[in-house]
């Protein structure tokens, strides 16, 4: 009963660590929408506003993308770790 039950929490643990990969990379593409499409290439000689909302977009697009990339790199690590976990498990 012990080793189905420990299988089933690993199988949890596997599909949670899928889930922050997909997180990630969902993540990853927001920002690069944020950065392609909504900042796009900035006018010549914007007014004032239009370099506001230039930048701003650009940061935020910045930033996710940044932490996209964090996430699914942390979750595709765990996922590994956890891999050779449980396999180490699996061999006893």
């Amino acid at each position: 009963m012990e080793h189905t039950k420990a299988a089933k929490s690993g199988l949890y643990l596997c599909q949670t660590a899928n889930a922050v990969i997909l997180a990630g990379i969902i993540v990853l593409f927001i920002g690069i929408y944020y950065c392609v499409i909504k900042a796009g290439i900035p006018y010549q000689d914007p007014p004032l506003e239009l370099q506001i909302q230039y930048a701003i977009n650009m940061g935020i697009g910045g930033i996710l993308v940044k932490d996209g990339i964090l996430i699914s790199v942390c979750g595709g690590i765990a996922r590994l770790l956890l891999n050779l976990v449980l396999k180490e498990k699996q061999k006893k």
